[in-house]
């Protein structure tokens, strides 16, 4: 038998990958046009997607404790922020890629995990450079860092045609911008001295958009970037902003819808110069607020306390096992005092696919 030449390896690594995602259609629950492949799910942004890299870093934005991961793969806190699956999880299964997406700094992470997708999203970033630097956790640019080095690792996996199909094809997902609003401007007040909202959501878009045209620079071609949900809504500003009643900040959600409406023209402008790109706004304000205004048409009971403790102000290091969770966290929209339960979730993310997916193709 003649031996396959070791420069032929990567190729054919790749190929048999991808022969196996899409002979396994049963996997999908988001049925893709014939002849359309998504081979892998790359998401970069903050807590909402982050499964795992803040688990790794000197920060006291952590959750690799009980009670989180309650409800996860045997029960085990994994450092994602909630009680199970979170977005970056929910797409690669709907999407029918793989059943979890990988943090790119676990440490078990291995080259088989690469051509088909991983997180870089770190828990407490943002678009404004001073977000992360408060919570000691990854800036954009820190993420962007790790890509190229992912990138790298690719090539040697499956080769530069490979990683180009990859890059080409796969769907790139932007997901932050409630720290920056909810914390670094109206909790902590720095940027609150420098900047009125008009100005600081421009410095939100700035970074943005310099984030996705790096990505792009590098081979990106469908991204994805998720508006700021109605931040003032949840349980913790709702607590730290919304008065004696604790109703939903409205000075937060003004905030959110304005940069919102920013990011999504820039994006439509960024159409023009980038060719060949598909960049999609993805609104995920309305979808949560939904939720937030009709809860029982959804299934849930509790819209203004998370799940964790007393669910007023419990999230991180504050949710632990000294603050045990309420008994059935499915019929809560939070899991803590920021961030939605697995169950709101799984309402959510299907939803959002639907909508947009054949806008990545």
């Amino acid at each position: 038998m003649r031996k396959v030449s070791s420069s032929y390896l990567p190729i054919l690594l790749f190929f048999s990958l991808a022969i196996f995602v899409l002979s396994n259609p049963t996997w999908a629950l988001i049925k893709l046009p014939p002849n359309v492949t998504v081979p892998a799910v790359i998401v970069f942004g903050d807590s909402i997607m982050d499964t795992g890299n803040n688990n790794h870093l000197k920060s006291v934005i952590k959750c690799d404790f009980p009670p989180y991961g309650q409800d996860f793969k045997d029960r085990k806190p994994t450092g994602r922020f909630g009680n199970g699956k979170v977005p970056s999880d929910l797409l690669v299964e709907e999407l029918g890629i793989k059943e979890y997406l990988p943090a790119y700094l676990d440490p078990n992470l291995g080259p088989k995990d690469l051509p088909t997708g991983v997180c870089f999203a770190s828990g407490g970033t943002g678009f404004d450079p001073m977000t992360p630097k408060i919570a000691a956790v990854l800036s954009f640019p820190e993420q962007l860092g790790m890509f190229k080095e992912y990138l790298g690792k690719l090539t040697a996996t499956v080769g530069k045609e490979g990683t180009k199909f990859i890059l080409e094809n796969a769907i790139f997902l932007v997901v932050a911008g409630s720290d920056d609003i909810a914390n670094t401007y109206f909790t902590i007040r720095i940027r609150k001295l420098q900047y009125d909202v008009p100005s600081y959501t421009d410095l939100m878009v700035n970074g943005a958009s310099d984030f996705i045209k790096d990505l792009y620079q590098l081979g990106a071609r469908r991204i994805g970037v998720f508006g700021t949900p109605p931040i003032g809504c949840v349980p913790s500003q709702r607590t730290l902003g919304g008065g004696l009643f604790r109703v939903c900040a409205e000075e937060y959600n003004e905030a959110a819808i304005l940069f919102n409406s920013k990011i999504s023209a820039t994006l439509d402008s960024l159409k023009s110069k980038l060719p060949n790109s598909r960049l999609v706004y993805v609104d995920i304000y309305n979808p949560l607020l939904e939720l937030i205004l009709n809860p029982q048409k959804y299934g849930f009971d509790q819209v203004d306390k998370g799940c964790c403790g007393t669910g007023a102000l419990e999230v991180a290091i504050l949710c632990n096992p000294l603050t045990p969770p309420c008994e059935n966290p499915s019929s809560r929209i939070f899991w803590d005092s920021y961030h939605p339960s697995e169950a709101a979730y799984k309402i959510l993310v299907p939803q959002l696919l639907k909508k947009y997916v054949n806008s990545f193709i």
